[in-house]
């Protein structure tokens, strides 16, 4: 994979983001010509100025709600692969910030793709909304991607939203002969190193034992799919390079752990308290805004049509979690790290 990626122009949104930055580490260390667009990082510490994203890449900072200013953007980039994840991604700050969230993952997204449409460049697109696109009864059920959208709290129905855009988009596109090929990519709950965002189960485990206090979590017996930052990534790349050779992957893929590594929150947290020694307790949840207590997805279209698998279990993407955040916390540095665990997964 890292030699495709070699001098191709990437056009990244997000990438102030957890994910984002990830991405642009390992874009850039694979010899791609990345330009970031987003906001500034929302969050006093962040994985963007700790990887130095800014310096590695061609950063601007924007907004996508801002058409005109985007338009100009991925013109003068002139991209050949275009990675949309650029959102807001709280399911809680979708209750507080309703409009802004629907604002920028739906219009947002139109933004997007009506500069592409515009500018007529050839271009491949990957994307990225999340496994709560799907209408969740919380029946034990893996969803595939054929399964009804929908979404009861705001951020989930605005990505369900997101996917109604994309999918419009790909037939306008087709319709107007336009060289762009359109996929979209729907992951499941991402850990990793540096996530630094409020309201999130491994930044809250993080922050609770660099302060040496107890872990306080809701909802400790949802199921989720968790897996590394660096396994759906890898599937955006996949999917990217295939879709450039070939308009028939031009089709929407979930991302997520083998169906053995969906596990609770409170998985989640003894795994965590083996590789960090700490404790915890639960919190009364009853006055918290709707959460789905059961998601799974369904991966065997992306394993069957894209030769994507996970690489790292449940158990291994969470040492590896904590293990980033120790480590960063007792001294070694962020960047050095990071690089050291993207050699690890693409050897593993």
């Amino acid at each position: 994979m890292s030699d495709f990626w070699q001098g191709k122009r990437v056009f990244l949104t997000g990438h102030t983001g957890f994910k984002g930055s990830w991405m642009a580490l390992w874009l850039s260390q694979m010899g791609a010509q990345v330009t970031g667009y987003a906001l500034p990082p929302d969050t006093e510490l962040a994985l963007f100025d700790q990887l130095d994203i800014a310096n590695r890449i061609s950063s601007q900072f924007g907004d996508i709600n801002s058409y005109e200013a985007l338009l100009s953007a991925l013109d003068e980039a002139k991209p050949d692969f275009v990675f949309h994840l650029a959102a807001q991604s709280l399911v809680l700050r979708g209750y507080s910030d309703t409009l802004t969230t629907w604002q920028t993952n739906v219009m947002g997204t139109a933004n997007l793709f009506e500069a592409l449409r515009v500018l007529k460049r050839p271009a491949t697109v990957v994307a990225v909304t999340t496994d709560k696109v799907y209408r969740n009864t919380e029946a034990h059920h893996a969803f595939v991607e054929d399964d009804p959208l929908g979404g009861i709290d705001p951020y989930s129905a605005s990505k369900a939203g997101t996917e109604l855009v994309v999918n419009s988009y790909r037939s306008v596109l087709l319709q107007e002969k336009l060289p762009i090929r359109v996929a979209s990519a729907r992951a499941g709950n991402v850990i990793g190193g540096g996530d630094w965002c409020e309201n999130r189960l491994v930044p809250d485990i993080a922050r609770a034992l660099i302060a040496n206090e107890p872990l306080l979590t809701r909802n400790p017996q949802a199921v989720r799919p968790w897996q590394h930052v660096l396994e759906p990534l890898a599937g955006y790349m996949q999917l990217a390079e295939l879709l450039h050779g070939d308009p028939q992957f031009a089709d929407a893929y979930n991302f997520g752990p083998d169906i053995t590594d969906n596990r609770t929150v409170q998985d989640v947290i003894v795994e965590s308290l083996k590789s960090w020694p700490g404790t915890y307790a639960p919190t009364d949840n009853s006055d918290m805004p709707h959460e789905a207590n059961l998601l799974m997805l369904n991966i065997e279209k992306a394993k069957a049509k894209l030769g994507w698998a996970p690489r790292w279990n449940f158990e291994t993407a969470v040492a590896k979690t904590m293990q980033w955040y120790r480590q960063t916390h007792e001294g070694a540095d962020p960047v050095e790290l990071s690089l050291a665990q993207i050699a690890e997964f693409t050897r593993s």
